[in-house]
């Protein structure tokens, strides 16, 4: 019996939040293994590109299989090859066989990502689409918060985590297999490189200004857990107290993700991106102020996490109300290479900024980047009327 359209959207979050799992326990848990064997830390942040690269490699080649074959089988073998690679890590404790190892849970990643995100927004009602998403985000959010939690296990054996971590993906990925495939709107060319270069650039020119809160939240996560720990330990702040900050700003972005998507949908998703881009720039700035005081900085974390936790999401809804139909997948597609370009630039810039501006705080790098997204926002965002969206022919 196949599932109902509301048991396939619980099984398509689960999966999401079974994957946030898996990548919130590589980050740290690989960083600290190879820490302990005395790699040092450049080698160590560069292995941990292998997921994004994994992403922005196979970007190009996820949109016409999920037109041909449909979502499910996408996120099948998606889920497959993150679930065997997960396994393999034991194998063999080596660099380059780790790194290509997170390259295929990029790919995997991507592939099973931009299929529920794809199958999500497309069978999403507009009225309920900021709520759908939303979920989808906080689901990911928790996944990636408990997954740091498996750590603690390689004081058991090193290969527990991993192997762990396989099994819930596979239990997890065997529900897939209940719901019945469907496919996206068909009236695109999908082997033509002309149609396919069209395609891209129709769906930038609807929709560029909502691929930016994306691409500030991949900058902002990965410079905040890779580079701020490094910044925080060179101000004198305790490895414990780094991470009471990092968890605050995760609880505060799991706690308000769902409200925020329900608000948009009431007042419509760029108010609520500008108010949430806004503050979240203020809140940081007040943040580089406050870097001696314990308890006022944990709250501005825990506040920036609130609003601008929800800007990945909030950029996915934005760019379905703004593109039409048949360019869902493209957007979706955008949406991830955005978040992955911005994930990449942030380690990067962070650590640059750390480097040659010591007397400037981490803090504003990223009040900066949310407050520049807020301004083009501002000036450049509009909500494409409806009726032009639903009879755009490519």
């Amino acid at each position: 019996m196949s599932a109902t359209h509301k048991q396939r959207f619980w099984i398509l979050v689960s999966l999401v939040a079974i994957s946030g799992f898996s990548q919130g326990m590589l980050l740290p848990l690989i960083a600290i293994i190879f820490e302990k064997d005395g790699l040092s830390s450049t080698i160590n942040g560069l292995n941990a590109t292998g997921l994004y690269l994994g992403i922005l490699f196979i970007s190009p080649f996820m949109e016409a299989p999920l037109r041909r074959y449909g979502y499910k089988p996408i996120i099948a073998a998606g889920g497959l090859l993150v679930i065997v690679s997960l396994a393999l890590f034991p194998l063999w404790k080596s660099v380059v066989f780790w790194f290509v190892l997170r390259l295929f849970i990029g790919i995997g990643d991507h592939a099973l990502h931009f299929g529920t995100q794809t199958w999500i927004t497309s069978s999403s009602p507009a009225d309920k689409r900021g709520r759908n998403i939303s979920l989808y985000g906080l689901f990911f959010g928790i996944g990636f918060a408990v997954g740091p939690l498996m750590t603690t296990l390689i004081e058991i054996n090193q290969a527990l985590p991993f192997m762990i971590s396989s099994a819930l993906c596979l239990i997890t990925w065997v529900f897939l297999f209940l719901i019945k495939n469907e496919f996206p709107l068909q009236e695109v060319e999908v082997n033509s490189l002309k149609e396919t270069a069209k395609r891209f650039s129709k769906a930038a020119k609807y929709a560029w200004i909502a691929f930016l809160p994306p691409f500030g939240y991949g900058f902002l996560e990965s410079s905040l857990n890779g580079s701020f720990p490094v910044y925080g330990l060179r101000i004198g702040l305790q490895v414990e107290f780094i991470s009471l900050l990092l968890t605050s700003f995760a609880v505060g972005a799991i706690v308000f993700q769902l409200p925020l998507g329900i608000l948009s949908d009431k007042f419509g998703r760029k108010l609520v991106l500008g108010w949430i881009l806004s503050i979240g720039a203020v809140t940081f700035f007040t943040a580089s102020l406050l870097e001696e005081t314990a308890i006022p900085l944990v709250a501005c974390l825990f506040i920036a996490g609130m609003v601008v936790g929800s800007t990945f999401s909030l950029g996915i809804s934005y760019m379905t109300d703004l593109i039409p139909a048949r360019l869902l997948p493209t957007g979706n597609l955008l949406c991830g290479i955005a978040f992955s370009i911005g994930s990449l630039a942030g380690p990067y810039i962070g650590g640059t900024f750390i480097q040659f501006f010591h007397y400037i705080s981490f803090f504003n790098i990223i009040s900066g980047m949310l407050g520049f997204i807020f301004i083009i926002l501002f000036v450049f965002g509009q909500k494409m009327p409806r009726q032009q969206k639903t009879s755009e022919n490519l």
